[in-house]
């Protein structure tokens, strides 16, 4: 019994992150903790991805997270150090977390940037938009892929 609830759980996960890619589409390497494809098809502006990141009203990944970025005077504790996120994390999985860091950590209090469904108390006038956009989101991504161990972000 308890394996065939462990499959149906499974499955229902499965279904619940398809829209999102999580799951492999063909010709894609399989990755559960990843979005392979871009979600613009092109390769997202590192400088605009670091302004979004230290933006205190767009991404303000600096409210949680220590950036390699000395010029900036306050950084947060709350989330994991982003230095040297791009030795530790591929293209995929960094776009995964952006997009909805909850698909692989339901107790994480990072926002879902790329959703507009399933999520609870949005503002009126704000419902059914993401907090990033698809260009946006694959900025932060080549921003983060700058980060390397020992390296100041760009």
């Amino acid at each position: 019994m308890k394996r065939a609830v462990g499959i149906f759980a499974g499955a229902l996960f499965l279904a619940s992150i398809a829209p999102l890619g999580f799951v492999r589409a063909a010709g894609q390497a399989s990755a559960s903790d990843a979005v392979t494809a871009s979600l613009t098809g092109a390769p997202g502006n590192a400088a605009n991805g670091r302004t979004l990141a230290t933006a205190r009203d767009r991404g303000n990944c600096i409210a949680c997270h220590v950036l390699p970025a000395p010029d900036e005077a306050t950084h947060g504790n709350m989330g994991p150090s982003l230095k040297g996120v791009a030795d530790r994390l591929s293209e995929a999985q960094l776009r995964a977390r952006i997009i909805d860091a909850r698909k692989l950590n339901p107790a994480s209090i990072m926002p879902s940037y790329h959703l507009t469904e399933g999520l609870h108390r949005v503002a009126k006038g704000l419902e059914g938009k993401p907090v990033l956009s698809a260009s946006e989101v694959e900025d932060m991504v080549a921003f983060l892929l700058t980060l390397h161990e020992g390296k100041p972000a760009r």
